[in-house]
């Protein structure tokens, strides 16, 4: 489903007057979706999510001031699910874009197939919780995580600039931004420790591959940004030291006590989100 149709030259749509001040597109390290949760349009956003609260801070959700599309599941192009293009057509149907929309910010990509390689990162099951064979290097060879050699900031680039192009069409005024990924396990280190609660905590021993991905991730929006001409968010600079299984977690274990109701399994918890808030709205000032 391509957005080129929604601009003129292409078909006659006539332009959104007013808009949002804010947009948020994005996937789960968005929405923070419960496990436990339910929504109409089946994107389930926790009230501690940093799009929630960074709109508690500085106006009511709700209002026409703010709009949050995102989904849990959402990804950039991969699949038939909630995509960026999908996510902005119900942001463009619902009037988010406009002369008034001051920020829209894109947070996707972890999601997303890379490559050759048909694994997918979350959920990981048989990668990343798999203690026997690991999730190491040659994981991507075998089709249980992306191949992270495929990520790369053109790459990503590419994949993402129908959906920026359209944005800058409908909110010319608008700063559009790539938000990064909080640290979830520390950068270049070969293992992966999770809580699992009553089971204590975990160690995947060869999550040499998965850290990897997470730290090509990383790098392919910075990179993808700057060849955007768009600004990007570095969530790592205000989370380090705060991954799974730190003195201070940041977050969420599998089954944590948040995790059902409010949180998502080995996703930013509410502190965590709390920090990303502040990050927002310091950066874009809102």
């Amino acid at each position: 489903m391509s957005l080129a149709v929604l601009i003129p030259g292409t078909t006659a749509v006539a332009d959104p007057a007013g808009g949002t001040t804010l947009v948020v597109l994005g996937d789960s390290f968005t929405a923070t979706a419960p496990v436990l949760g339910h929504a109409d349009d089946g994107c389930t956003r926790s009230p501690s999510s940093w799009p929630n609260q960074l709109a508690a801070a500085t106006q009511p959700a709700g209002t026409a001031q703010f709009l949050d599309v995102s989904c849990n599941g959402g990804t950039i192009d991969t699949g038939n699910g909630w995509t960026l293009v999908h996510q902005a057509r119900k942001a463009f149907a619902q009037g988010g874009f406009g002369p008034d929309t001051r920020v829209v910010l894109i947070q996707a990509g972890l999601n997303d197939v890379w490559g050759n390689s048909t694994g997918t990162a979350f959920p990981s099951t048989d990668c990343l919780l798999n203690i026997v064979v690991g999730c190491g290097f040659d994981a991507a060879d075998q089709n249980r995580l992306p191949d992270y050699r495929a990520v790369t900031g053109s790459g990503y680039a590419d994949r993402v600039r129908e959906v920026v192009t359209f944005v800058r069409y409908y909110a010319p005024k608008a700063r559009v931004a790539l938000v990064g990924y909080p640290e979830v396990f520390p950068a270049g280190q070969s293992t992966a420790c999770m809580d699992l609660a009553v089971a204590g905590r975990v160690v995947q021993p060869r999550a040499e591959g998965y850290i990897a991905y997470l730290d090509r991730v990383q790098d392919a929006q910075r990179t993808a940004a700057g060849l955007l001409g768009i600004e990007f968010v570095d969530l790592r600079a205000v989370t380090t030291g705060h991954a799974s299984c730190s003195d201070d977690p940041w977050i969420s274990g599998l089954a944590g006590a948040d995790s059902p109701f409010d949180g998502a399994p080995v996703h930013p918890n509410a502190r965590g989100n709390g920090v990303v808030a502040d990050r927002m709205r310091q950066q874009f000032g809102l």
